[in-house]
Parts: C-alpha cells; structure tokens; sequence
C-alpha cells in the first residue's frame, strides 16, 4: 500500500512532516508500539504508530528512530494524544537525520481507526492481485467481527478459513478467545513464556503456530497473541495471508478494548488521591468508587505495583493484565510513580492471591535485568480501603526486598511487625543495616570468611547452636568461635533478645543477607 494513499484518507487528517519522496513509499504491514525496541516484531516494510509520552528528549528519539531505520521500517506515525501540543521539533529533526518519512496522527483519531483503514487498504490490494479470493476471505473476516460478534465471531472465523482450531491468549497465558478443546493451564503458559521471549513471529511450537497481534498494549506483557493448531512452515501462501489478517484484526480488536480501558482508568489517579489524603471523607470516597462501578458493600482488593529497572508504564501493562481475568469493576492508576489497582470482589474467589501469583510468575521471564514488586491487601468494605491501601503499599516494600525477578506479597501472608518494619523510609533502613552489619561485611571482604552468612542462619534457628551447627557442616566449637568473632564487631551479644533482634532487623533492610 502506498503511503500517499493513507495520508489522503480525509478522515484521518494525517500531516505529513517530514519525507519529500514520502508519498511514494509503500508498506506491508502497520504495527502500533510503546516499545524503545520493537524489533522483534518486525520483518521490514512496516508502517509504525507510536505515541509521544515516553520520548520526551532528543536522545530517546535519535536512539528509537535509528532502531526503527535500521529494522527497515517505511514511515512513522506520530500520535499526540499523549501529549500536549503538536509532534515536538526534536523528533521531526530525528527522522530527518534518519531520513525516515514522519507523519502526525491528531488526537482526535485513535491508533485503532488508523490500523483498520491500512488493514482494510492491504487486503483490498492482495484481492485485486488473486483476482477476488483473497478479498473474500477478507469480507468474511471483517464481517464476523462489524456483525457485532466480536473477537469469539473473528477466532471462529479465523478457525475455519485455516481450518484448525485458534486461540487469542494474553501475555499471561490467559485465554482471551479461542475454538476446539481448551488448552490445559500448563500448556497456555509454556506459550506464554515462548513468545514472551520469542526473538521473531510467526513462530513454531509444539505444533501450535504463534502469532503477534499487529497493535501492541504499550509493552509485549500486555499484549495479544494468536495461536494456531497448525505448522505455519506448511501452508500455503494464501493461508500466511489470511493467517496475518486474522491476527492484525485480533489486535485491532485489542486496540479498541485498550482505547476503552485507557477511559475507564481516567478515574483512578483522583480517587487515588482522595484515598491517600487525610482531608477526604467517607461520603466522597464512596461517591468516587461509585461513579467506578464499586459498590460501599464490595471487598476491594488493593495491589500496589513497582517495577525497578523497566521501561515507562511497565507496572500498569501488568496490574491491568493481572486482574482482567476476574471479570469484577476493576481500576488501575498510578500515582507519584505508584502503580495501584483496585479489583472489586463480589463472589468468593478459591486462590485469588495465587492466582496473581502464577500471572506474575508467567511474565517474570520477560522481565530482563528489571524487578517487578507486588504487594496485596483485601479491604471488607469501602471503610477500610485507606488502611489497606497503606497495607499494599508496606507489602510491596517487603516484596521488593525478596530475591528473585518478581516477588508477590500479601498483607495477610506477613506478621504485623514486619508490614509496620517496611514503612520505615528507605534510607533510614538502609542507614541502619549498615551501622549494624556493616563491620562484618567489611571483614567478610577482607578476610574471605562468612560471617554474616553465618549471622543469618543462626537466627534462622532461633539460636540453636546445634541446628546451625548442623546447617553449616560446622563444628560447634567453631561456631562458637565464629560467633565470638561476630559479637566482637558488631557490639552485640547474640545470646540477648534485644540484640538478636538488632542483627535480624539489619539483615531486613539490607541486600546482604542475600
């Protein structure tokens, strides 16, 4: 399709700021994302929607663009609905040195109604090209979802041009749509991970084919995929087609839904914020939770979400993901760079805190180098919902503090002193394991021994000296000695209570106890 023929679709009002040979340019394919390196999901000839929020300096956009030139993307468009005000100069002037035609989409089009004209476009070029066939099969998928069936109308049609059975699952292994026998959790996660870390789609496994939805939800774990019950390195070129069709309008279908969820959580940063302020009553919280779809009778559940690490919306791309499944008003905003959300809980639900376990668990591999911290609290009614926000918040400060990539919390899981030990501000914790540990860390070093490892366990064992004797192929006599050396440094006399709990609690607030 030729660039010039969407930049002249009157209904879109596209301007063209950058490309003197623009017009001319044709592409295969449109992909909308958030991602500072989408490559993965790119074979070239791509036409890229992108928002602004997240390229806020020339820097990131040089650095974007050239990702973009170098993957062999035809042309970016630019959305503004993000920002204020028009494209800024800086990545006009990228796309320039690039030399990467960049047009402005305007906020009043979503990315969603571009997608659909480029898909509409596509597929009416390849019909003409196979004489009509191909425009059929587009009709009769177009028509399953324009008919007001929605994505289940699309899968089983998508099911039956293939002729194999189709899923759309989430980035969480969560089935969003799908056709035939359901796939068991098991097998619904391993393809989760496989095209979490995926390095190109279409894609193989398992005999399932996967492929990537043409619009992202800002980050790959938030995102759709298709799955067909078929090796896709055996059809034919008319079933790739329909098979790219059917997962470009299954994420424009995403797109939409995205469009309707940015909407509804318009809501969430201003009751977040009469929930943290002391001034705000009862009556407007209620008014507030209400005008959400939270009833004062409902038991909310409050997860506090952090990412350390990660790229820009990373925490609401996953908490939005995490309670989709429960089906209950849900809401996620973030605040002061918190990330909250707030699910309404009307029904018993068996295992709910380990069922946003296992979705956490499902990404963890996705996360690369970054550290993704949930920490959960359960309100009985609107009453309680301040308290238990605060409640989320200490838990997700203790879940930052345990090993691993992603780490779940919840409030009720943890003794009450620990939840009141993670409010205490960050440096002074920080402050206090190293006045307390920090001679022992030091002699560590320069002694090559292992004694805060040491420390560590025999608190572990409530001071058993045979336990930990036991635990660390030690001599008890050598224990003592190890021990003797400990109280030495840190002035602390391991066989009183209080001084234990000094040495437990530096071992809280610090990384050293590993």
């Amino acid at each position: 399709m030729r660039l010039g023929a969407l930049l002249d679709t009157p209904e879109l009002g596209l301007t063209l700021l950058y490309g003197p040979d623009a017009r001319e340019r044709e592409f295969a394919r449109v992909f909308t994302s958030t991602l500072s390196d989408p490559t993965r999901y790119l074979t070239g000839g791509e036409l890229v929607l992108c928002g602004m929020r997240w390229l806020p300096g020339p820097e990131d956009a040089d650095a974007f663009v050239t990702t973009l030139t170098e993957a062999g993307v035809v042309a970016l468009g630019a959305g503004t609905a993000e920002v204020d005000g028009p494209v800024p100069q800086h990545m006009i002037d990228s796309c320039r040195r690039a030399g990467l035609p960049l047009f402005e989409v305007p906020v009043s089009v979503s990315f969603a109604t571009v997608s659909e004209r480029v898909i509409l476009g596509l597929a009416a070029e390849r019909a003409g090209a196979d004489g009509g066939g191909g425009l059929d099969r587009h009709r009769r998928l177009l028509a399953a979802v324009t008919a007001g069936g929605g994505l289940p109308a699309l899968v089983e049609a998508g099911a039956a041009e293939l002729g194999a059975d189709c899923w759309v699952l989430s980035a969480t292994g969560r089935v969003i749509a799908g056709t035939g026998n359901s796939l068991g959790s098991e097998q619904r996660a391993q393809l989760a991970r496989r095209y979490l870390l995926g390095e190109r789609l279409p894609r193989a496994a398992g005999g399932f084919t996967m492929l990537a939805s043409a619009n992202k939800a800002g980050h790959r774990m938030g995102s759709w995929f298709v799955v067909v019950a078929a090796d896709h390195a055996r059809w034919e070129p008319a079933q790739r087609e329909v098979a790219a069709e059917f997962a470009a309008l299954a994420g424009l279908e995403r797109s939409r839904l995205d469009d309707a969820k940015r909407i509804e959580n318009r809501a969430a940063e201003p009751l977040l914020r009469r929930v943290l302020s002391a001034e705000a009553t009862q009556a407007d919280l209620d008014s507030r939770l209400a005008a959400a779809g939270f009833s004062a009778e409902d038991q909310v559940l409050v997860l506090s979400a952090g990412v350390q690490g990660g790229g820009p919306g990373l925490a609401p791309v996953i908490l939005d993901e995490v309670l989709a499944p429960f089906g209950g008003p849900a809401l996620v905003g973030s605040l002061d760079a918190e990330t909250f959300g707030l699910l309404a809980v009307r029904e018993p639900v068996d295992g709910l805190v380990e069922r946003i376990r296992e979705a956490v668990l499902v990404v963890e591999p996705a996360l690369g180098s970054a550290r993704l911290a949930v920490g959960i609290g359960r309100a009985p009614d609107a009453q309680a919902l301040r308290p238990t926000v605060q409640e989320a918040r200490h838990a997700r400060k203790l879940a930052e503090l345990a090993p691993g990539r992603a780490s779940v919390v919840a409030g009720d899981e943890v003794a009450s002193h620990l939840l009141l030990l993670a409010a205490v501000p960050e440096e002074l914790r920080r402050s206090f394991g190293a006045k307390v540990l920090g001679p022992l860390v030091s002699y560590d070093e320069a002694h090559n021994s292992d004694l805060v490892h040491t420390v560590k366990v025999f608190l572990e064992n409530s001071g058993s000296w045979t336990q930990t004797a036991a635990e660390l192929h030690l001599h008890v006599n050598t224990l003592r000695y190890r021990v003797s050396r400990i109280s030495e440094l840190t002035g602390r006399d391991l066989s009183r209570f209080s001084d234990r709990v000094d040495l437990y609690l530096a071992g809280c607030f610090t990384r050293e106890w590993g």
